[in-house]
């Protein structure tokens, strides 16, 4: 079957190659995704249907309040025999993943996981170590991972995405979605707009570094992000259809990383500080927010970093004196200073994937010269920073660094190293490559002080 030009309803994507212009099959394996009020009373029949017989069921000890106890008991209703675990370690790292594998039954033959991201990540990476299917029942609608094929955990100390597959089946009863903290839905809701930031970062990797693209997942993602965008005010009203639509947004825009083979659609500099942000919570035991806020708080500052860089006369002969003054081993000490305990991960990936090595820099900075006019047209037509800040101040949503405790000082080192997370090309290592990115963030800095935003 073929790629669809025109953006399509969530269904249309599942469990279907689709044969794209791109030159890629795209396709995401989930069978059935069910949103609606009451969709909750489906999940016997999905089991069955699907010959399941022994559902082991992963929730915390208030999601199993939420939904796991009524799955425990719809299952039960129906002739399913049913284990449950209520999690003890939270901390979603190696120490929940023995949890779950210690107390999985024998003769378990499907996972069910009721709650939000980190429950449902592990899920997905368990599970597929395990080799076993799984299920997703959300309680709330903060992130767009539900639909993903990777698994984000603790490993190491430092948050990595990890192999993994696609849930077979999401659930999503509007009747637990709409009494959800509200704070959750604007967490969802900001890791939807991100994707207003990732999307452009992709757009400009394609320019820079000739990488594959896809129009049709470009439009698709962006599609559904600009319908949510359209209907704020009924967001706002916490409308259930509405925070249904989000829902499906978030399933469609996590989808996109089974079709596409990875999260670059979806992903860029914005993640990339929520990463780093989470790295220091996690060393100081101090959460600076929920995943989709702090990825919120990112895109206002990625956009405002895009139309900075664009109002700049950029010097390439100065950009490519600087390049081989590169000092690795003093990059190594800011990294261990910067990221603690995760560092050597993040050194290992530099080893690996050289993206700051004189080399390829010099490269990108040709490259970017040259296709200068197309990148400043690309930068032009980003979504104004300050119209995004606007939204999510009217929501209720996290906009600045201050809302969510980040000081000068860490932004400052967000700044600098969070592209240091993952190989992939943002407008943070443009700015990198170009020379400019200690300037722009100073100036960022000096602004939102001014304007007394951190």
């Amino acid at each position: 079957m073929k790629m669809y030009k025109e953006t399509q309803t969530v269904e249309k994507y599942l469990n279907v190659p689709l044969e794209c212009d791109c030159g890629r099959t795209h396709y995401a394996p989930i069978k059935a995704i069910k949103i609606e009020k009451g969709a909750l009373r489906a999940l016997p029949d999905y089991v069955k249907g699907m010959g399941y017989k022994k559902p082991y069921i992963l929730c915390d000890s208030i999601t199993y309040g939420i939904a796991g106890e009524k799955c425990e008991s719809l299952l039960r209703e129906a002739g399913i025999s049913s284990s449950v675990l209520i999690l003890k370690h939270l901390n979603y790292d190696e120490a929940t993943l023995g949890e779950i594998v210690l107390n999985k039954p024998d003769d378990c033959d499907l996972m069910i996981a009721c709650g939000t991201g980190q429950i449902t990540d592990i899920l997905r990476f368990s599970s597929y170590k395990l080799n076993l299917p799984c299920f997703t029942i959300p309680t709330a609608a903060p992130m767009d991972g539900f639909s993903a094929s990777v698994g984000i955990m603790n490993v190491n100390n430092l948050k990595a995405t990890m192999p993994a597959h696609s849930t077979e089946v999401i659930i999503g009863d509007t009747e637990i979605l709409k009494n959800a903290p509200f704070r959750m839905t604007l967490a969802g809701f900001g890791d939807l707009i991100a994707k207003l930031n990732a999307l452009n970062d992709w757009r400009l990797d394609v320019l820079v570094n000739n990488h594959h693209y896809c129009k049709n997942i470009d439009n698709m993602v962006n599609d559904y992000v600009y319908d949510i965008l359209g209907k704020v005010e009924k967001l706002e009203d916490r409308d259930p259809q509405t925070i249904g639509d989000v829902m499906n947004a978030l399933l469609l825009t996590g989808a996109s990383i089974s079709l596409y083979g990875s999260s670059r659609p979806i992903s860029g500099a914005e993640h990339h500080m929520s990463h780093y942000w989470e790295v220091l919570g996690e060393q100081t035991g101090k959460q600076f927010a929920m995943h989709g806020e702090q990825a919120a708080v990112g895109t206002v500052l990625a956009l405002r970093i895009v139309e900075m860089i664009r109002e700049r006369n950029i010097d390439f002969s100065r950009a490519r004196e600087e390049a081989p003054k590169f000092d690795y081993e003093v990059w190594k000490s800011n990294i261990r200073r910067t990221y603690g305990n995760a560092a050597d991960t993040i050194i290992d990936l530099e080893e690996r994937s050289q993206k700051n090595a004189t080399e390829g820099r010099l490269r990108r900075i040709n490259s970017i010269e040259e296709k200068w006019p197309e990148i400043i047209a690309l930068l032009n037509k980003v979504y104004p920073s300050e119209e995004i800040r606007g939204i999510l101040q009217r929501l209720g949503c996290p906009a600045d660094p201050k809302d969510i405790g980040i000081t000068c000082g860490i932004l400052k080192d967000t700044l600098m190293v969070c592209k240091e997370t993952r190989a992939r090309y943002t407008i943070l290592q443009m700015a990198w490559d170009l020379s400019i990115l200690d300037e722009v963030s100073d100036q960022l800095i000096d602004e939102l002080k001014t304007k007394g935003r951190i």
